[in-house]
């Protein structure tokens, strides 16, 4: 009878989202989007409140079918408590989403300066050094997470319309990817699950009459589109990750970052990223392109 009676009201409840990530790394940002979209989100919860609140929110007669927790480390035991309040809730049919935002350490410097705000780790030291320590503290749940995105890049805005993108449908139904066209110049996407170099390719960078545009023109596309295996690696690129897709379908995972490379992220990368973003469509995925670099040179 209990069994059935905690079927039937995890049925009212469609989605559970954790917010966690990097102090600095934009989970306030985070949160008041998905409150903008309607979810009910409970700012600073404890980790081990987690399943408590829960069952408050299954009781509430499916007046809150969705529902995201914001989580940093200034609750005790963090990584133990969510650990473990997730095994429960797992125990239980219940499979909370965990998304951990973070940034490079330059940028998380630079916001903390700011606001002119202590980390809340640093203690006597410098805010590197709570940076340092936060990261390693959370090494363990950022491996687990289902989807890691990285702020280093975005400003207010953008972020929203990230979180828009993933979260303002409802319940999600099928695999969302996010394809990233970056220079390898300024460094590796660091949320990327697949990075593919598109460097074999000739760059149009040495085309007069190509170098001033970028992968978004349809001259620069078709130049880039043309040459000698591009269309043999979107066949094989492509074949491959409907594998790879299939593969994370059966393993839960409902978000990919696919980065896409080539020198400066201006013109091969961004018409491959487009591509790529083009063919997965057509496979009926729900895919957004983001190009970090573009407009650096």
């Amino acid at each position: 009878m209990a069994a059935r009676e905690e079927s039937a009201l995890a049925g009212r409840v469609t989605d559970i989202v954790i917010i966690t990530g990097m102090s600095g790394a934009g989970r306030s940002t985070t949160a008041k989007s998905l409150e903008d979209l309607d979810w009910f989100v409970i700012d600073n919860l404890p980790p081990g409140l987690l399943p408590t609140m829960i069952d408050l929110a299954m009781r509430a007669n499916g007046a809150l079918p969705k529902i995201a927790a914001v989580m940093d480390v200034r609750s005790r035991a963090f990584t133990t408590g969510l650990q473990s309040s997730i095994r429960e809730l797992s125990s239980r049919g219940i499979r909370p989403r965990v998304v951990f935002l973070e940034a490079s350490d330059e940028t998380l410097v630079r916001r903390f300066d700011s606001v002119r705000r202590p980390h809340p780790l640093q203690e006597d030291g410098r805010v590197v050094d709570g940076i340092a320590a936060e990261r390693e503290m959370l090494r363990g749940v950022r491996e687990e997470a289902d989807l890691v995105l990285d702020t280093s890049a975005l400003n207010v805005h953008e972020l929203r319309a990230r979180m828009r993108d993933f979260f303002g449908t409802g319940t999600t139904v099928t695999l969302k990817a996010s394809v990233v066209s970056f220079g390898y110049k300024y460094g590796l996407p660091v949320d990327a699950d697949l990075v593919a170099d598109c460097r074999f390719l000739p760059n149009p960078r040495w085309v007069e009459d190509l170098a001033p545009l970028t992968g978004q023109d349809e001259r620069v596309r078709e130049y880039v589109l043309k040459q000698p295996g591009a269309t043999e690696f979107l066949d094989a690129y492509t074949s491959a990750l409907r594998v790879i897709f299939d593969g994370y379908t059966r393993q839960g995972k409902q978000y990919v970052t696919l980065a896409v490379g080539c020198t400066g992220g201006k013109h091969r990368s961004v018409a491959m990223a487009e591509q790529i973003a083009s063919l997965l469509e057509q496979d009926g995925l729900g895919v957004q392109v983001v190009h970090r670099d573009l407009g650096r040179e």
